[in-house]
């Protein structure tokens, strides 16, 4: 059966993404503790309502370095059988002058496969609009009062969707979604300035490929195996390989390395791209049944290393158990 989804996910992700553009979108190190960064049909995953928040500065000592946040909430409707999952996230994303805010909402329709409700199809939808936006006064220039440099803010919104599938057993899961399927087709990025134009980063079509398991080793350790494959058939293939240790149901120790795989031949890359991208440290620490405090600390194991002191990325996760709450079938994902 496993392997039956496996194939057909693998199919959707080449055909939904086939039309991707260039530009890699944020990616979080702790997506593994929070789906729905990355598919909208995690929605309601945990079955009870959950809130998270992240905080993220990448490459930090870097000029202008990277620096992304948001929050998160999903849970469960009150449809029949737990099927209907929702969500609602806000995210900013701000380097350099540039910044980018965004707000999407989730929906996931939950398909049960067994009679013990152990075992789920998913299939998620996501809608929202992002503002895109350039700072005038973050910018440097040689000559004062430069008239074709923006006097404070100028933005633009523009509105994108999100499609996802995700099936889950109380120890695997694996997603496929693509993000982000309106950038093809418009673009927030271009400004017009007293006959001047600009043109800012903006995100672009991906789609993501998860998977992972949880193996028991003792009554008190457990193994969580994860991968996430993300493509936006432009750049090179990104894929993330992570291991975590769960000691007493209380700690997560783990780490996650990220590089480049080349599955196809992609005649635009620039050959001296390197492979080899960042390795995280991750810890997750759970307070009895509702809070978990995560951080990560990402280092580059390339060339820039060199030129800035590594990635800092905290979370914040809140439970709100109902009477629903299965404690006997916890959610490891």
């Amino acid at each position: 059966m496993q392997s039956k989804l496996i194939a057909w996910f693998t199919i959707i992700l080449l055909i939904a993404g086939v039309k991707g553009k260039a530009q890699q979108n944020v990616q979080f190190s702790q997506y593994a503790f929070n789906g729905l960064t990355v598919n909208p049909a995690y929605a309601g995953y945990k079955e009870d309502w959950y809130v998270n928040s992240v905080y993220r500065h990448q490459w930090a000592g870097f000029p202008g370095a990277p620096r992304t946040g948001g929050i998160s909430v999903d849970g469960l409707t009150s449809a029949p059988d737990n099927r209907v999952g929702v969500g609602l996230q806000m995210m900013f994303d701000k380097t350099g002058p540039q910044e980018a805010l965004s707000l999407y909402g989730s929906y996931s329709y939950r398909i049960p496969l067994d009679e013990e409700d152990t075992r789920r199809l998913c299939i998620g939808l996501g809608g929202g609009v992002t503002q895109y936006s350039i700072d005038g006064n973050a910018l440097q220039y040689v000559d004062n009062n430069d008239d074709a440099i923006p006097i404070g803010k100028v933005s633009r919104w523009v509105p994108d969707a999100r499609f996802g599938i995700y099936y889950y057993t109380p120890s695997f899961y694996l997603g496929v979604s693509v993000m982000d399927l309106f950038s093809l087709y418009t673009d927030g990025s271009r400004y017009s300035w007293k006959g001047n134009s600009y043109e800012t980063i903006r995100k672009t079509q991906h789609a993501y490929l998860t998977a992972g398991t949880v193996l028991n080793l003792s009554d008190d350790l457990k193994l969580k195996p994860t991968l996430m494959l993300k493509e936006d058939f432009k750049a090179p293939t990104s894929l993330d390989l992570n291991a975590f240790l769960l000691i007493s149901e209380k700690l997560w120790v783990g780490g996650s390395y990220r590089t480049s795989v080349k599955l196809w031949n992609k005649n635009n890359l620039d050959s001296r791209l390197q492979q080899v991208n960042a390795a995280s440290v991750i810890l997750e620490y759970y307070v009895g049944d509702r809070f978990r405090f995560g951080y990560a600390y990402d280092l580059n194991v390339n060339k820039m290393a060199g030129y800035q002191a590594g990635s800092h990325e905290i979370s914040i996760g809140v439970l709100f158990p109902s009477k629903k709450y299965n404690i006997s079938n916890p959610r490891y994902f």
